[in-house]
């Protein structure tokens, strides 16, 4: 049996979340060790007894065949933290979702992302200015990512459709479970031109407290978050206030100060959001012509034993070229030109002279490790 099925199983557990999952992978080595060990075990690697309980009732519950026929059935595809193919941008957020499902396709192209999200009533201002977004967006390669909910959600996946981009859409239900009902046709056309992502396993029900955790999968998928239109107490804000703590950019819409669709925006602007006053001001923002070339040459010419070893040396250290030969024992010349190389792809960054560093999230992409 896939050894994933064994972090689907521990997904099924209520209480075992990303914290829980690293004890358990720390302490058993490997999740089927988990899920095979005694309850004694299990609280000597720090789970609680009543977890340990709830968690032994639902492996007696829980048949993996039946899981793992379901994920056929529907063509289910599980990531972990343990794959390569792993979203890069969410996995490099505090606390990642140890399981994906995925319906459709996820894309290397899909690291160039921005969450385009807002209120379910929408006005026709929100409307153009999500439409707008969207196209420019997809017009420049870049992955939209938002959450099919009603208003700004659906107009933006319906306008990177439109202008043949793609588009993520992240649920608070199980990949199979679509909310809103209304939406199955546009989640149909999604997994055409991108793909449903969700962490909750299937056939679970859209639940009011699924969506807060949801949000901040969305902002963890992008390398931005705009804010088109979003009321005081709008989802939308919680998923900005996860996009800032994650060190991503914030934009938000501005709007008339008398509209309550304006008010959320408003206020994230005046608490230090990047006020959206034209729609190219993100590609700016985010040098995404810079990004995708680096992208590009990572393609072409993709990574080696040897920059790995250079990654791993610099870490988080800025080094000179003479450090780094002394380090790895390689002469001046081979370490220049693969540093060099390293540069255009974007994994390092020359400080000036001979100094290096490692480019990491903040900066868009670190393809080591």
């Amino acid at each position: 049996m896939d050894a994933r099925i064994y972090w689907v199983a521990f997904n099924h557990v209520k209480g075992i979340g990303a914290v829980r999952m690293r004890a358990l992978l720390d302490y058993f080595g490997d999740l089927e060790r988990a899920w095979k060990a005694s309850p004694d075990a299990l609280r000597a690697a720090g789970l609680p007894p009543r977890l340990v309980e709830v968690f032994v009732q639902t492996r007696k519950t829980l048949s993996l065949e039946k899981v793992a026929e379901t994920l056929t059935q529907k063509s289910i595809q599980v990531m972990t933290w343990e794959d390569d193919d792993y979203p890069f941008l969410l996995k490099n957020i505090d606390q990642p979702p140890p399981v994906l499902y995925v319906r459709g396709r996820l894309s290397s192209a899909d690291q160039v992302a921005v969450a385009v999200v807002g209120t379910r009533q929408v006005s026709a201002y929100g409307r153009k200015v999500t439409e707008q977004l969207a196209v420019t967006l997809a017009h420049h390669g870049v992955t939209v990512v938002s959450g099919l909910a009603r208003g700004v959600d659906a107009l933006a996946h319906e306008a990177t459709l439109n202008a043949g981009g793609r588009t993520l859409a992240v649920l608070g239900s199980g990949v199979d479970v679509i909310y809103p009902a209304e939406h199955r046709r546009l989640a149909e056309r999604i997994l055409q031109q991108g793909a449903l992502i969700s962490d909750y396993p299937p056939g679970t029900p859209p639940e009011a407290n699924n969506f807060p955790p949801r949000n901040r999968i969305i902002s963890g998928l992008a390398m931005a978050t705009v804010v088109v239109e979003a009321g005081e107490k709008s989802g939308a804000l919680i998923t900005a206030t996860f996009a800032a703590e994650q060190g991503r950019e914030v934009f938000a819409v501005p709007g008339n100060i008398n509209s309550p669709s304006s008010k959320g925006t408003n206020r994230l602007i005046a608490n230090g959001a990047r006020p959206l006053l034209q729609v190219e001001e993100v590609l700016d923002a985010l040098d995404i012509a810079q990004v995708q070339h680096q992208q590009m040459v990572r393609s072409l010419l993709p990574g080696n034993e040897l920059e790995a070893t250079l990654l791993s040396i610099i870490g988080d250290q800025v080094l000179s070229v003479d450090e780094i030969c002394f380090l790895s024992g390689l002469g001046a010349e081979k370490v220049v030109a693969n540093l060099a190389m390293m540069e255009l792809k974007g994994l390092v960054r020359n400080l000036g002279g001979t100094n290096f560093t490692v480019l990491r999230e903040d900066s868009g992409f670190y393809a080591g490790g």
